[in-house]
């Protein structure tokens, strides 16, 4: 039985959007400019399903609505008019520069606070059960003004459930960005598709629950928005379907190049992952010291000499994609052994850890270079993303969005830039947004695994965005049906990769509405 508030697993349907403020509010214009939709035909819409999903979550107790001005307080005042119809205990607070359009509550007298009323204020927010934050919507620049702020401030102070329409106020819609005060959501109903800053931080951290939901908008067109989610809809219709007639060789044979003297893990981790990822063949590519361990470890792999340069570069051209850089070194052995794979290689490429520093700036081949005419990935961190990138991890991790689609546009290779969440950029084209984050996946090797799954779904014929975009999710997925907690380890993401893989559809939710395209829990 699914318990109420929690999603069994992450929800998403195939096609997601993660606006920016700018956009949302661009395609809102367009929708009632350009396609006649009616701004209060939205607003109903929105109102109506913030109040159903409110209702479904916290049924009971009184609701406080604060409302602002413009369309996010018009979303509010439908949603509190709703439940009070629906016979809720409603008080309406208009919060905002004026009032709000006493048109929407189509006619229902619903209490209502005047400004200035302290000592009503206070009594309805102590007696609230549910709070529904309609104070700022995604026109917010800056930190909020004094007046907004103080609301904000009481909102949170309040022994209430916080409930935030389309995201919470104060959070910066395209960045995540929190310059003043933000609300302290533990619901955040978005409307026609994620709004970006409250899939990163710190707006991530403010938004609790994450629900989106259909209103009435057009379709939305690629021009529209620059951001999508990876959602398990669209990531179980995009994973590559083996044929019924086939062989080894055609379902996925790659190349691992990995692991340096006496440090196999790396590699034994890619291998394994590339495996439980549906590769038909891997062959590893190591330092002769590291056979023992690979082979007993990989049995089904093929182990080839790093020494014997003639056999990996045969090992390497026979892969259909190859992966260089989990745990390889930095010497000039390993330096010689990714140029081998990049002589060699003639499929897609993934370029993962020690290949990020020796294809960084400054070194023999930087990354463009080597890229050039090439289906490369890239798979850094913060830290090596400033090698290949002409950034600072500060700015990287404050914009990585931003920085990503600028690192893959610069270098013409497709970058997954590893974080809370993780994102893929694709060079001209959108920038691709993990549903999936957690805090356990921050452990030693869980790259390789990631790296490693990638390079089995580009063997496989997944295009690059689209290898790199599967690989994040299943290991994701496989992560979260571990419930390992801090015990995660790389090894029970492996494992986990087959039975995540058999999985359709957009997912899990107890939310009984269709009206609902994405829902994520509350990170941890």
């Amino acid at each position: 039985m699914i318990s109420v508030g929690a999603s069994a697993r992450p929800y998403g349907r195939i096609r997601v959007p993660a606006f920016t403020g700018d956009e949302a509010r661009a395609f809102d214009a367009r929708a009632v400019r350009e396609l006649g939709v009616p701004q209060t035909t939205l607003m109903e819409n929105a109102g109506r399903s913030a109040a159903a999903v409110l209702q479904f979550l916290e049924p009971r107790g009184r609701v406080v609505v604060l409302a602002g001005t413009g369309n996010n307080g018009g979303d509010a005042v439908v949603t509190a008019r709703t439940l009070a119809a629906w016979g809720r205990d409603v008080v309406l607070i208009p919060v905002g520069s004026g009032p709000p359009d006493a048109a929407l509550a189509h006619g229902w007298q619903m209490p209502m606070l005047a400004p200035g009323d302290e000592l009503g204020t206070e009594r309805a927010l102590a007696g609230a059960r549910v709070i529904v934050d309609g104070i700022l919507g995604t026109g917010l620049e800056g930190a909020p003004r004094e007046r907004e702020a103080e609301w904000i401030e009481r909102a949170n102070a309040a022994p209430a459930f916080r409930c935030s329409l389309d995201l919470p106020s104060g959070v910066a819609g395209g960045t995540g960005r929190v310059e003043g005060r933000a609300v302290r959501a533990d619901l955040t109903v978005a409307f026609g598709g994620v709004k970006l800053g409250t899939m990163l931080q710190p707006g991530r951290g403010h938004a609790g629950r994450l629900v989106a939901v259909e209103i009435g908008f057009p379709p939305v067109r690629p021009r529209d928005c620059g951001q999508w989610m990876i959602t398990p809809e669209w990531a179980a219709a995009a994973r590559p379907v083996r044929p019924a007639a086939t062989h080894k060789n055609e379902v996925g044979a790659l190349t691992v190049v990995a692991g340096t003297e006496g440090m196999a893990g790396a590699a034994v981790l890619a291998a394994r992952a590339a495996l439980r990822a549906g590769a038909g063949m891997v062959r590893v590519v190591s330092p002769a010291s590291n056979r023992e361990v690979i082979q007993e470890a990989v049995p089904e792999a093929i182990f080839v000499a790093r020494e014997d340069e003639a056999s990996a570069a045969e090992a390497i051209g026979l892969g259909r994609a190859t992966l260089v850089g989990p745990g390889v070194g930095l010497d000039q052995k390993a330096e010689r052994a990714l140029l081998v794979a990049l002589e060699h290689g003639t499929g897609p490429l993934v370029l993962d850890a020690d290949a990020l520093t020796l294809l960084g700036e400054g070194r023999p081949c930087p990354l463009a270079r080597a890229a050039a005419g090439r289906s490369v990935i890239v798979t850094p961190h913060a830290g090596e993303l400033v090698r290949i990138h002409d950034t600072t991890a500060e700015l990287a991790l404050a914009d990585p969005v931003g920085t990503a689609r600028a690192a893959a546009e610069a270098s013409g290779v497709v970058v997954l830039f590893k974080g809370s969440p993780s994102v893929v950029a694709d060079p001209g084209g959108p920038v691709w947004i993990a549903s999936i984050a957690s805090s356990d996946l921050a452990v030693g090797g869980m790259g390789d695994a990631l790296a490693g799954a990638i390079t089995a779904f580009a063997a496989q014929g997944a295009g690059r965005h689209e290898a790199a975009c599967l690989g994040l999710h299943w290991t994701g997925r496989a992560a979260h049906t571990c419930e390992k907690g801090v015990g995660l380890i790389p090894s029970d993401v492996v494992e986990a990769l087959p039975a995540v893989l058999r999985e359709t559809g957009p997912g899990e939710t107890d939310l009984p509405f269709a009206f609902v395209t994405f829902d994520q829990d509350a990170p941890r």
